[in-house]
């Protein structure tokens, strides 16, 4: 299967992002979100929650997090950018699916790839460098496997390594073009520099 997916990075602090489901399902999926984006905006729309999502709470005091313990209607999802259909209920993802698109909102629906507008996948931060990883929702398991792979060969300092480039790049003379071919040169001689201590 051809991967066709575009990534983006998403500033969600300028988005409003609603979450229906806080069973186990809708817990993964807001801790993945204030994990990644802290400064994000949403709202939990849920007949039961979970004591785990409400302690959410306590781990990111200052998030702009609104919790509603309610059965959900098709208004819920007026006015949001991104919804996410996180319950048990198949029929009921789907009546969240369909109110969010006719409100013009981009849809994901969990354990649901065919009904998808977006996927979350498996993020790798350090400092300043963030990498997503999908599968096209084929295998979230692999993901996660890969994302602590990387986090295992990453280095702490590579965060460091990226605060340097940039202040050696703001310091560099000439046009675009020219900036990107002597930071291309300096890094190509990093890798080389790397592979030849590896030979040895």
């Amino acid at each position: 299967m051809k991967n066709t997916l575009y990534p983006v990075f998403l500033k969600l602090d300028r988005l409003k992002m609603l979450i229906v489901g806080a069973g186990e399902v809708g817990c993964e999926k807001l801790t993945f979100l204030l994990k990644s984006s802290p400064d994000a905006h949403i709202t939990v729309v849920a007949r039961e929650v979970l004591p785990p999502v409400s302690e959410l709470l306590e781990h990111y005091p200052d998030v702009d997090l609104n919790i509603i313990r309610k059965d959900f209607e098709p208004a819920d999802t007026e006015g949001f950018d991104l919804v996410i259909a996180a319950t048990n209920f198949e029929d009921l993802n789907r009546q969240v699916r369909d109110a969010a698109k006719a409100h013009g909102a981009l849809v994901n629906v969990a354990d649901t790839p065919a009904l998808c507008d977006f996927y979350l996948g498996s993020i790798v931060t350090r400092g300043s460098l963030k990498v997503a990883i999908s599968t096209n929702g084929q295998s979230p398991t692999f993901a996660k496997r890969f994302r602590q792979w990387l986090e295992a060969i990453l280095p702490e300092e590579t965060d460091a390594l990226l605060s340097h480039l940039k202040v050696f790049r703001d310091q560099l003379k000439g046009d675009f073009e020219t900036k990107v071919k002597t930071l291309n040169d300096l890094t190509a001689s990093l890798v080389e520099e790397r592979q030849n201590q590896q030979t040895w």
